[in-house]
């Protein structure tokens, strides 16, 4: 299997299946001397972690992570950095009825005739649970990023027909994490949270929609033509699980305005260059620009459901099926943190690619 494997100078290569006996990763192209607060990359895993809220799946893992190497008295030492999150609570006989069955909008039939065989707990490596590895490194990234001044915070903004409209300069981020949902406004949390509250009695579950913003950032990041900055960033995020869509800056509501309206009129401000609009998310040409990179990120809602489906075997025969198990009604709340480490990880290896574009 190909693509495990993600960056080009700061990279990350993941492993392991959702009941296998763990997940981990080898972050390579760190640079040495970056201090390591482990208890901030735990606090990461912490907001990915299952079982956190009644509107998450109550699956129990501790999701404590093992660095094996590349960390040598607290900071990195410019080597590999390898680490495992163990499975501790993986009950692989909810997968029983699974076996020979391919559930709808799983990766079941296609790893099947892609690999000519599968692994039906829980879909071994297209279980979401991989993210996990990306939670880790991109805690990493987002220390060497504080040492830049640049900072990402990512939030629920639309939970089914539920949406957040204000703009993220009128939102107080800190907030993100005072409710369960993680929307930073509490009476949309409120109604979001209810929302999913009433489709998970239903059997059901729900998409919608995580908002990112970056701070920050400088002026040159990003590669013209291919490795564009936005076009990293869209492979990062559709790379997420149930990811459906990815639209920065103005976004498809752009496609609406005429360019006189769209386009970004630059100014002189505290001897900065600067935009008086910020339509471009704070990328033109490919290359950051200084402002805000903002973008948004849509979801899904989860397969699994817990309501009789009609499917097919693997010999091709009609059967039913209902799920079971534990899994998420809405995977938004534990996906913020994950787009933001997958937002990480590409700016790092972009600084990366910038410091070394001009030795």
């Amino acid at each position: 299997m190909a693509g495990n494997t993600f960056g080009k100078l700061f990279t990350l290569t993941t492993f392991g299946e959702s009941h296998g006996a763990a997940l981990g990763g080898i972050i390579d192209g760190c640079p040495s001397g970056l201090q390591i607060d482990l208890n901030f990359v735990q606090s990461e895993l912490d907001r990915r972690r299952p079982g956190q809220s009644h509107i998450t799946t109550q699956r129990k893992e501790g999701d404590k992570v093992e660095f094996l190497s590349g960390i040598f008295e607290g900071k990195t030492t410019g080597t590999p950095i390898g680490f495992i999150i163990r499975n501790e609570n993986q009950k692989s006989n909810d997968y029983d009825h699974n076996i020979d069955a391919y559930r709808p909008s799983h990766a079941d039939y296609t790893y099947d005739a892609k690999y000519g065989m599968r692994d039906h707990r829980g879909g071994g490596r297209s279980s979401a649970r991989e993210t996990v590895s990306r939670v880790v490194a991109g805690a990493v990234a987002k220390l060497f990023l504080k040492q830049h001044g640049i900072s990402i915070n990512a939030y629920t903004s639309q939970v089914g027909d539920i949406k957040l409209l204000k703009n993220h300069h009128d939102l107080d981020l800190s907030k993100t994490d005072s409710n369960i949902v993680r929307c930073p406004d509490q009476l949309i949390a409120e109604t979001m949270i209810q929302k999913i509250e009433q489709v998970r009695k239903a059997g059901d579950t729900i998409g919608g929609v995580v908002s990112c913003v970056i701070t920050g950032t400088p002026v040159g990041l990003g590669e013209p033509v291919f490795d564009k900055l936005h076009a990293d960033l869209g492979k990062a995020m559709l790379s997420i699980n149930a990811v459906k869509g990815f639209e920065y800056g103005s976004g498809f509501e752009g496609t609406k305005m005429l360019g006189s309206e769209h386009n970004d009129t630059f100014v002189v401000n505290d001897e900065k260059v600067k935009t008086k609009t910020n339509h471009s998310g704070g990328i033109q040409g490919g290359i950051s620009n200084g402002e805000d990179i903002y973008f948004r990120v849509a979801f899904k809602p989860i397969a699994t459901i817990m309501q009789k489906q009609n499917t097919i075997n693997s010999k091709g025969e009609a059967t039913e099926m209902i799920g079971k198990g534990r899994h998420d009604p809405c995977v938004l709340p534990r996906a913020v943190p994950i787009v933001e480490a997958m937002a990480a990880i590409v700016l790092v290896d972009h600084i990366l690619r910038n410091n070394y574009s001009k030795l």
